[in-house]
This record gives C-alpha cells, structure tokens and sequence, in this order.
C-alpha cells in the first residue's frame, strides 16, 4: 500500500502517473446494451469483495476482473452483468467492489486522493468519483463508499478509511479530508 506526500516537483510526478493509469482503463459500453432479462443467476460479492459462484470463491483474479468489467447496477437498484444479448441479475451484498489502497499526492487544499480496488480498478477521489459515509443507526459504525463508475460504489476499507480519519482536518465542526479542490466530509468533530 502507498500512502505518501511528497514536495511539490515530486507529487506532480506522482499524480501524472496516477492520471496515465486511471485515463488508461477502458470497459465496455455497458450503459449502451439493452438486451432482454435472462433470469438470475447464482453469483454474489460478497461485502469483503470476494466473488462467489454457486456458493464457491471464484479464485481466478483474472475471472473476476473480467465480470467485474461488464457490471452494472440500474435504477431499479439491482446489479447485473450484461453483454449485448443478455443482462443476468446477481446479488451483491454491500458495494460492488472494495478500495484497498489509497494514495495520497500534495496535501491541504491541493491534495489528491486516489484509491485502487480489489479489482485494479483505480480513481481519483473527485466530484466524478464521490465519497459517502453511511452510519449504521444501531451500532454508529462508519461504512465508507465511493463511487467507481455510473452506479457501482466500493466500499473503503477499514485500515484504509482510518487512514483517512488521520488525515482529517476540522472545518467548522465537521471532520473530513481534501481531495482535488473539494472537502470531504468524514463526520462530525470531536
């Protein structure tokens, strides 16, 4: 995991490195197929990000990279995979992926955020890619989301989001951390 801040010279370096990779990931058009509902099918991600068929882990990391790439959720709320000629609903159940690295380039105002999932996926942590924070009502847990692409969200990993709260500044009684120009708001001050 890479978590640094580095002087100036250094960090733009840093964030083209970030931007070459992010500008380089390419999926396919799903948000353009229409194809009919085929049915349900056993498949489910798990909330850690593990993937399952039929009740067992699906262990090729390639695999899952592949079904990872033709998801996508609809405003009905339910995730599917789709190609041009079927769309086949799975369950998923928290986030559709899971951020398991963060990378911090500059700091204040001027720091960047990126994140990369369980999926190699990586994002800038911007107002394409936003940042939520769910508090569960019974337990006052954090559950940290951002947003991948379209509708699919990954949920922030524990030590990840931690690094986060380290990094949080108070801005008039709310904790959060800066990421290209924009606050973002973790929770309350102490």
């Amino acid at each position: 995991m890479s978590d640094t801040t580095h002087d100036a010279p250094a960090a733009s370096l840093r964030l083209e490195e970030i931007l070459k990779h992010v500008d380089g990931q390419s999926y396919p058009p799903v948000h353009l197929w229409n194809p009919e509902f085929c049915g349900d099918i056993d498949m489910q991600i798990k909330r850690d990000g593990t993937w399952f068929y039929m009740g067992t882990p699906i262990g090729r990391k390639r695999m899952v990279r592949l079904f990872s790439t033709v998801l996508r959720r609809d405003e009905d709320g339910k995730t599917y995979l789709v190609t041009p000629v079927e769309k086949i609903g799975i369950t998923v159940d928290d986030a559709h992926f899971v951020a398991v690295t963060m990378d911090v380039v500059g700091e204040g105002e001027d720091q960047v955020i990126s994140f990369t999932t369980n999926v190699d996926d990586t994002l800038i942590l911007d107002k394409n890619h936003p940042m939520r924070v769910d508090i569960a009502p019974d337990t006052q847990e954090p559950s940290p989301y951002v947003v991948v692409r379209d509708r699919l969200e990954a949920l922030i990993g524990r030590s990840i989001f931690y690094e986060l709260v380290g990094r949080a500044v108070d801005r008039g009684g709310k904790l959060g951390v800066w990421s290209s120009g924009i606050f973002w708001v973790i929770g309350d001050a102490p």
